[in-house]
């Protein structure tokens, strides 16, 4: 569908010490948005070192900015913390995009507004295509809605409680990567 675009290659400080793994056991790609404003801040929550023990932090494999350029944090054959529970045989992809930041858990502050440009949706499907043929077992993609479902209490009202993940969120088009990608939506079954 595209031309490959370069992928430009950054790993995190702490990237040698995330779990080796094959990558040919990769099945599922997790969908996220930063809930930051730029890349940059992004950047930097990943270098954080928030699993002492370990002395790595949370980030996804690639971000994608809002013009389409793609960068690699992590790459497929390290594990890398973007979902929790889901981590072992997937990847992450972030797209740049405010989400409720800085509100993340207020109860009145819940929607997310900014659209994902045409351009960044372009880099996505790109990086897809790429992934597709790098790694063999790729057959599912998800949100991280999809996958982390705990709700917490909200940051103004402890009685409220909040979603504490809802990225990539209302505005992400999935019916036109769903269209372009290759790959099925899924999303686990709930249990009671």
């Amino acid at each position: 569908m595209t031309s490959s675009r370069p992928i430009d290659l950054q790993p995190l400080p702490y990237v040698e010490r995330l779990v080796a793994r094959d990558p040919a056991r990769v099945d599922l790609v997790v969908i996220h948005c930063t809930e930051l404003p730029d890349l940059a801040m992004a950047r930097e929550y990943g270098e954080r070192v928030l699993y002492p023990d370990a002395g790595t932090g949370a980030s996804g494999h690639w971000y994608i900015d809002r013009d389409g350029r793609l960068v690699e944090y992590v790459p497929a054959e390290r594990v890398a913390h973007h979902v929790r529970g889901w981590n072992a045989d997937s990847v992450g992809i972030e797209l740049v995009n405010r989400g409720r930041y800085p509100h993340w858990y207020h109860s009145d502050r819940q929607t997310m507004d900014e659209p994902y440009p045409d351009t960044q949706i372009a880099g996505l499907l790109d990086l897809l295509a790429q992934l597709r043929a790098r790694l063999p077992a790729l057959r599912r993609i998800a949100g991280h809605e999809d996958l982390d479902t705990e709700r917490v209490p909200s940051a103004d009202d402890p009685a409220v409680e909040v979603a504490r993940k809802v990225d990539p969120g209302p505005m992400f088009p999935w019916d036109t990567v769903l269209a372009h990608c290759g790959l099925e939506r899924w999303v686990p079954p709930r249990t009671a």
